[in-house]
């Protein structure tokens, strides 16, 4: 399966929870901590949802 690398870039201050808790799921809750994960369609549906707070590169 490819593997994508996500870096949240934004703080998840002043955020809707549902936001806060996606972040959390996907395993980042510092900025500029990067991790690898598998791109699966659950995956990509919870980067969708908090695309504007990460940057997204293929590994």
């Amino acid at each position: 399966m490819k593997k994508i690398k996500i870096t949240q870039i934004k703080s998840a201050i002043d955020r809707p929870e549902r936001q806060k808790l996606t972040l959390k799921a996907l395993g980042l809750n510092k900025l500029h901590v990067t991790k690898e994960v598998e791109a699966t369609p659950q995956i990509l549906g919870m980067v969708r949802k908090v695309s504007h707070m990460l940057r997204v590169e293929e590994a």
